[in-house]
Parts: C-alpha cells; structure tokens; sequence
C-alpha cells in the first residue's frame, strides 16, 4: 500500500502563475522603461499562492466561476505551462481534454492526425497502429479517416481529440468541459468511458460548471476564485459555495446596473 509522497498523483505547492497584461507600448516606449526596471505591463495573476494534493485514483472537481484560473490549473498539471512560483509535481501519464484536437493539423487527414496527436499524447508508434481501431470506432468516423479535417463539422473534429486522448492509457485524465462532444448517444459513450477510467483507477480531474457533473463523478472538489483556493472539501459543500459566489455578483452588478457611471468604474476596478 503506498504511503506519503508514492500515494500522490499530483502536488501543487504555493503555485502561482504570472501574466503579463499588454498595454500597447510602442518599442520606443518599451525601451526606456525596461532600463528603469519596469516591465511591459502589469502583472496579472491567473493563480496566486495555489496548495492542494489528488492521491491516486482519486476523481477531483474544480470549480469556479469563468476567470478564476480553472483552466489554468488543468494547463500547468499539463505541464503546457510552468509556474511561475511553487512547484507543480504530476506522477504518471496525464492525457489532457482541455482543447480537443490541438494538436491535429488542419490540413492532415483524419488517419495522419490520429498518429500526430497520440506521439503528442507519448503514444508509441506500434502503440498507436495496435490501437488505431478501437480509436476509429470509438470516434464512429471511419468514412472520413481519409478526409482533412479542415473540411470535418466541429463535433467530428472533438470526437476524434476525444477518442485519441482516452485511448493513450492516461494515469491521470483532465476534463475541462469537453463532455458533451456529440448528440445525446455519443456524450453517453463518453460519460461511460470516463466510468471505466474510475474502475481502472485512473486519476480524474474534472473542470465543470455542472454541479451533477462534480457530484457524479468526483468524491472531492476545489473552489477556486479570481486565482485563490477558497475552499476544498466535499463536492456538495465546494458547490454551495460556489453558487454563494454567483448569487453575489448577480446581486453586485444587478445593483450597479442602476447606476451607469459606478457601474462602469466598478468593473474595470474589479479588472
């Protein structure tokens, strides 16, 4: 039974990430402030001082409303992204459905782009000609394998992202709402693959606005807000939570709303 660290799938550790926010200096502009120490811009931080752990094959939600660095977070687990304070440790292989299909080219076939995006995923070759089928069926798109998928509809196109990543044998999956990826029956294809990933033990970690989607699926959840953790604990408790935040701001820019010039200066202060 595995102890301490070897129990962990993933470890963030007062993790920040820093952007930086352009303001449209010229170079001629640029220059000067750069020799007095001063950056391009202000900094803006999509997380600051971020701590949590996920052991192994524990399904975890994250939660918040749109900008509080929940994609973010599913990014630097990733690892398409480093922070820029704190540490980020991921123990296994991570299969991201955060943009589904980034890594197909537009102007490859379906077939080319199966090989493309699962060397992408750390897919072998003779891993992925063993798995092409199953890839193929599971995404029900056989007649256009041949086809570029410049010319696929957008739900064929995340189908096929959807198929790859699931099939790369992941230790640990990120979901960021990306689970409806069809009609009814095939979201339900996709739901019951996730289903079989908990079975299997596979590491989840769900980003969704859902709250049947976090308590279906997840055993534990995060609140993240304007890029700080705010709360862990049971999915029920993280979403009442959240929907407190929601209801907040409803109430604060209902009231704004009356008033024009405060409302204006209100949201770009909160920017």
């Amino acid at each position: 039974m595995p102890t301490g660290s070897d129990a962990l799938a993933i470890d963030f550790l007062r993790v920040s990430k820093r952007f930086m926010l352009e303001e449209g200096r010229t170079l001629r502009e640029f220059i000067p402030a750069l020799l007095k120490g001063n950056g391009w811009s202000d900094p803006f931080y999509a997380l600051r001082d971020v701590s949590f752990t996920i052991k192994k094959g524990e399904s975890i939600g994250v939660v918040g409303r749109n900008g509080s660095g929940k994609s973010t977070t599913l990014k630097l687990i990733a690892g398409v992204m480093a922070p820029s304070e704190g540490e980020v440790h991921v123990h296994g292989r991570v299969s991201p459905l955060i943009e589904l299909g980034a890594g197909f080219h537009p102007d490859l076939t379906g077939r080319e782009n199966v090989h493309l995006n699962a060397s992408i995923l750390g897919m072998s070759g003779s891993a992925i000609r063993a798995r092409f089928d199953d890839i193929v069926d599971f995404a029900e798109l056989w007649e256009f394998m041949d086809t570029p998928v410049k010319r696929y509809s957008s739900g064929m196109y995340m189908r096929l992202g959807f198929s790859v990543a699931v099939h790369s044998d992941p230790d640990i999956l990120l979901v960021d709402e990306v689970l409806a990826v069809g009609d009814a029956v095939f979201s339900e294809k996709c739901l019951a693959k996730i289903r079989e990933f908990q079975d299997r033990g596979v590491t989840i970690v769900i980003v969704s606005h859902s709250p049947y989607t976090i308590k279906d699926f997840c055993g534990r959840a995060v609140l993240l807000d304007h890029g700080r953790l705010v709360e862990e604990g049971s999915p029920e408790s993280v979403i009442q939570h959240y929907w407190q935040l929601v209801h907040h701001e409803e109430a604060t820019l209902g009231s704004a709303s009356t008033q024009p010039a405060a409302a204006s200066s209100s949201l770009s202060d909160n920017f």
